[in-house]
């Protein structure tokens, strides 16, 4: 396993990001595909034995069953070696105060999440929107309280805008509140959009980004006529990816010329494509199988080629910008 500081801290992540959305309640709820607690646990136990020490969840997923899942699989681990990431924003009930960026929300969230995970704190929290109906001055400076309480080491974001994620940090840094340390954002082969504006702030400030949905929900580590559960059931991915099908399609199969090429699987190609970034700190790959966790980290022996990163990146046509919200 390769390590690297999470952008300009001090804090040593593996070059690979296990991601929990996966963990849950098999064949229910938010994610029919998700696996429970015992196989949670072995993916846990097998993403440990190759050294990665970066874990990412959010209280939303599977409505908290993520959280609790992961926390049950490293409560006997020792804390201070692991880096654990998760989220706040999202909220399963419709009442009042449960969602958002509000200080309320942010209180109580945060102690609802380490209760999840068993944790007296968490290295990095995320805000995993941005809260048109919040000032911002106000979620700012309850995440500041967050890391000077210690339930939180740094601060994350995700899914924005570049001005919303410039403004938020220069707000804190006026007031002296701790800063966003890292940008979660939607990057891989089949959706680029953040190469426009994302990445140069990011690369300007020094902030580390790690991709979400880094093999386009599995589009990326798979034949275009394959299948699987999640593709049939992960009614999100079909929203971000089924109306470029024609447009990904040739990415797609080039990702597979260029795997033969290297003689590796698909999935190598299209993380080693990331990892080549500059600030591309860790991608975060959802695994549900064991097997989905070697092929990452193989992707950190292959290095591409000019040549291969102009084929794979020539076909990209622009695409609609999701994950932002924009209202």
């Amino acid at each position: 396993m390769e390590y690297t500081k999470l952008g300009n801290t001090g804090l040593d992540v593996s070059r690979i990001c296990l991601g929990t959305m996966g963990f849950g309640t098999p064949g229910k709820g938010q994610f029919p595909w998700s696996i429970g607690q015992e196989d949670s646990k072995k993916i846990v136990e097998h993403a440990l034995d190759l050294g990665i020490n970066f874990f990412d969840t959010a209280n939303t997923y599977s409505n908290g069953m993520s959280e609790h899942h992961l926390g049950n699989a490293l409560k006997d681990k020792n804390r201070d070696e692991l880096v654990v990431a998760t989220k706040v924003f999202f909220d399963s009930s419709d009442k009042p105060n449960m969602s958002g960026l509000s200080r309320k929300a942010i209180l109580s969230q945060i102690d609802r999440s380490l209760a999840r995970l068993q944790m007296d704190y968490v290295d990095l929290y995320i805000i995993h929107r941005w809260d048109f109906n919040t000032p911002i001055e106000e979620t700012m400076c309850a995440l500041n309280d967050v890391v000077k309480s210690g339930k939180a080491r740094y601060i994350g974001a995700s899914a924005m805008y570049s001005w919303q994620f410039e403004k938020a940090n220069a707000i804190a840094k006026a007031n002296g509140f701790a800063q966003f340390v890292s940008m979660q954002d939607h990057l891989n082969l089949l959706y680029r959009e953040e190469e426009r504006e994302m990445l140069p702030l990011c690369e300007e400030e020094n902030i580390a980004v790690t991709p979400y949905s880094p093999l386009a929900s599995g589009r990326l580590a798979r034949d275009w006529t394959a299948s699987t559960k999640r593709a049939e059931t992960d009614n999100i991915a079909k929203a971000k990816y089924d109306n470029t099908e024609a447009q990904d399609k040739i990415i797609v199969d080039r990702v597979g010329e260029i795997a033969q090429k290297h003689n590796v699987d698909r999935v190598q190609i299209a993380l080693a494509w990331l990892l080549q970034k500059k600030q591309v700190v860790a991608p975060i790959v959802g695994a549900t199988k064991s097997n989905h966790l070697d092929g990452a980290v193989k992707a950190l022996d292959v290095t591409l080629t000019d040549e291969d990163i102009e084929l794979l990146e020539s076909p990209y046509l622009p695409h609609k910008l999701m994950g932002a919200r924009t209202y």
